[in-house]
């Protein structure tokens, strides 16, 4: 299978047209979660760009092996090699073991995914079950001279690897620029070289994640986890890797030459990022009191929220811009994009209302084209949502006979609407799912009522449920052959 779709290619800089390593099967990796805190707007990005990439692959008929990490241990305070692991150090403030912070939060993070609709990975690894592999991942790259043991940790050599090699490639840094900016370690640190990172980590006597490895009992180095699990389940040669534009540098550069030195070359064709998240045009971060949760958001309980915003709701604001531009999350964009879920959930359902005439006067090829030109452009979310609402329209003129569609077209439609909306955008009616929303059931049934007050002639009844109705905010439009409503 040879596939039209393009993707930004952040090793080359530029788009270029995939094509797999072993077609039919496309094999993808994507750095999951360090799991020791509530998710976030951080955490949701990825998993709704990569969700996305997953479902329009597996939509052209790819067989797809996706597979997303846990970091459950490894990852330090200061995202380098000093400092304390970050689930260590909640567990010891929590008076837990470090697995029930690990297994807590990585629950958290799963209820969270599911309510923004992201399917499952097909292998989701954890760094701590993966030691063995990260150990003998770390004994080839020592075997080929590219790293050094000190004082029982294993330190990666730059300065030797970019003599072969090239570090700072997908970055676009370079080596004599990082150390410019940097001071002599003056014999203070283990490191030759302030560049070096740690592949093993000789384990303090308070640590209490620790593992025996041939150069002391330690823990593997954050970036290291990556490298071993990816090859584990992908082979030394794989697809298409993913994650943060934060993780660029310093995690995905490491590991890229981790890989290198490992394997002789890297592991990933396709390095693919998504943008970074800000809110109100601010970075998001705890220290500007601008760190919103998922949960947070879901409820509306915090300070810089106006109300609460359900999952479907983030998602579509997510997919409304292209996964490489910077998101910015507001009260006023989140409700605009609430809005136009409902608009487009609204047609959707009516869809389903159409009856079909002998010809058409609507080109359904067009839709379809649409939508599949801006998917296989670098994933163009946002073009495939500006043309189902030209047909939002289109199916509501529809609606209101002023065009027809033919039986046959008809069929096509709701197929390809039902395929692009639920199937590869991965939304959902909110109003029509779960037995804890009872709006949709409720609506109509008092629309029902009315009816019937309509046909005994109770205009005063059919006024005052319309009016109450209204009052809450839901907008009843009557029609010649009944009614229908919408949130406003």
């Amino acid at each position: 299978m040879k596939s039209k779709l393009m993707l930004h290619n952040t090793l080359t800089r530029r788009k270029e047209e995939f094509q797999p390593v072993n077609p039919p099967h496309v094999g993808i990796y994507v750095c999951g979660p360090t799991v020791y805190g509530d998710p976030h707007l951080g955490h949701a990005r990825p998993a709704v760009t990569f969700d996305l990439l997953f479902r329009y692959l597996r939509s052209l008929g790819y067989k797809v092996r996706y597979v997303r990490n846990i970091t459950d241990v490894g990852h330090l305070e200061n995202d380098a090699d000093e400092g304390e692991d970050k689930i260590t150090k909640k567990a010891r403030l929590e008076k837990l073991e470090p697995m029930e912070i690990a297994h807590y939060y990585t629950e958290r993070y799963h209820d969270a995914m599911r309510a923004l609709g992201v399917l499952s990975p097909s292998i989701e690894p954890l760094a701590s079950g993966h030691i063995i592999e990260q150990i003998a991942y770390v004994q080839r790259i020592l075997d080929r001279g590219y790293a050094y043991v000190s004082n029982g940790s294993v330190y990666f050599d730059v300065e030797r690897y970019n003599r072969d090699h090239d570090y700072g490639i997908l970055s676009g840094r370079r080596l004599d620029d990082m150390l410019s900016g940097t001071r002599d370690l003056d014999g203070q640190s283990d490191k030759r070289s302030p560049a070096d990172f740690a592949l093993w980590k000789k384990a303090a006597p308070e640590h209490i994640m620790r593992w025996p490895s041939p150069w002391s009992d330690g823990f593997p180095g954050w970036h290291m986890e990556c490298s071993a699990m990816s090859t584990k389940y992908l082979g030394d040669t794989f697809d298409i890797h993913g994650g943060g534009m934060d993780l660029m540098f310093p995690h995905h550069e490491c590991e890229l030459a981790q890989n290198t030195a490992a394997e002789g070359h890297g592991a990933a064709k396709y390095w693919v990022h998504n943008n970074m998240i800000t809110i109100n045009g601010q970075k998001m971060g705890k220290s500007l009191g601008n760190f919103i949760t998922l949960e947070e958001l879901f409820t509306g309980n915090h300070a810089l929220l106006a109300q609460a915003y359900s999952p479907m709701t983030i998602r579509f604001f997510i997919l409304q811009a292209h996964y490489r531009s910077t998101l910015d999350f507001s009260n006023e964009a989140l409700q605009a994009a609430e809005k136009g879920l409902d608009r487009l959930m609204k047609a959707v359902e009516t869809l389903g209302k159409l009856t079909p005439s002998e010809r058409s006067t609507v080109e359904v090829e067009e839709l379809r084209t649409r939508c599949e030109e801006a998917m296989n452009d670098d994933l163009n979310s946002p073009l495939v949502i500006a043309a189902l609402f030209d047909w939002v329209r289109i199916i509501n003129q529809i609606y209101e006979k002023q065009q027809t569609i033919s039986e046959e077209d008809l069929r096509q439609l709701r197929s390809l609407v039902g395929t692009v909306v639920f199937d590869i955008l991965g939304l959902r009616d909110e109003k029509a799912t779960g037995s804890d929303n009872l709006v949709a059931p409720l609506v109509e049934t008092l629309l029902a009522v009315r009816a019937e007050a309509k046909a005994a002639k109770d205009w005063a009844t059919s006024d005052r449920i319309r009016d109450r109705l209204t009052e809450i905010g839901i907008r009843v439009k009557d029609r010649k052959d009944g009614c229908d409503w919408e949130i406003e």
